[in-house]
């Protein structure tokens, strides 16, 4: 399933919006605070590329605004999924 992409416009528009008490660039622990996450998740996120970074040293930077793209698409691919599923079918047989 393709990703979806995230206009400028409605980056901008959320970027105020969303995680407004965090920096521009934010750290593993902030990162793990704003998604509710592990440290080992949020490692895992950025080492697959999930959410896009800068490593200086053994430090990760993570602009926001990354953040801010990566909860959108997964959302928007949820929601997406969520849609596809077929109705439950009624139960037959319930004899009274």
């Amino acid at each position: 399933m393709p990703k979806r992409v995230v206009s400028e416009k409605e980056l901008t528009a959320c970027y105020g919006l969303m995680f407004s008490e965090y920096p521009d660039i934010v750290n593993i622990r902030q990162l793990q605070a704003m998604l509710g996450i592990s440290r080992h998740a949020a490692y895992d996120l950025l080492g697959e590329g999930e959410i896009g970074c800068i490593k200086l040293g053994n430090a990760y930077k993570i602009p926001k605004v990354n953040v801010i793209r990566y909860v959108l698409e997964a959302s928007a691919a949820r929601t997406e999924r969520v849609s596809h599923v077929a109705p439950p079918v009624p139960s037959q047989g319930a004899a009274s």
